[in-house]
């Protein structure tokens, strides 16, 4: 069971939904200047804490070491996480995975096998565990997936290099990624940032 924390929107009866994943080592409380900086009224907002206790913070799967059976347990979670969310009222087609570093592969893992469409997949400086198996289980709804990934040209703990190439290799297997680079670390890049994703969410990027 993931501990969530459910940021409503000014839209009260709006059903769409952003749910967050944090990085390596923060907890939900590093997410709660998103709505502010996001300015969606219609967004409601679900900070999630990964299930591992790491250094004050959390992780969503073993680091350093063997991340696979992590990731295999955090995906079987968000899983379950969203199929509650749709029985809350909120449409998988309305709700969108965000996600940075750890996150941001968690939103790939879960969000390409997860066999319902969702709004979107947005992935902050991060990467793919095993782009060659991700492609192998992908779910039948996964070509269909709007994706959104970003990284930062000077990244110093996740070296852009890696990802653009995963990238190229993920659309190449049929996936459809919007890819953008910022002038930045490891980090996200202010409101230049946000716009892009604010429109991608809107439909507009």
């Amino acid at each position: 069971m993931l501990k969530t924390e459910l940021i409503p929107a000014v839209q009260k009866d709006s059903h769409r939904l952003m749910v967050v994943l944090h990085g390596l080592g923060d907890s939900m409380e590093g997410y709660r200047w998103m709505p502010q900086a996001m300015d969606l009224d219609s967004l409601h907002y679900l900070l999630v804490n990964a299930p591992d206790d790491y250094y004050g913070g959390f992780s969503w799967y073993n680091f350093p070491g063997d991340a696979t059976p992590g990731v295999q347990r955090s995906t079987r979670l968000l899983f379950k996480l969203l199929d509650d969310l749709r029985g809350q009222g909120f449409p998988s087609d309305q709700t969108w995975l965000f996600g940075f570093s750890q996150g941001c592969l968690m939103t790939l893992e879960a969000g390409l096998r997860y066999p319902h469409k969702l709004a979107g997949l947005i992935g902050v400086s991060g990467y793919a565990l095993d782009p060659e198996r991700l492609l192998l289980e992908k779910s039948p709804v996964a070509t269909q997936q709007r994706i959104l990934l970003t990284h930062g040209t000077w990244d110093p703990l996740i070296p852009i290099q890696r990802t653009r190439a995963q990238v190229q290799f993920l659309r190449a297997g049929g996936l459809q990624i919007q890819w953008r680079e910022f002038a930045k670390e490891h980090t996200i890049a202010g409101e230049a940032e946000i716009s892009v994703i604010r429109e991608f969410v809107t439909g507009a990027g």
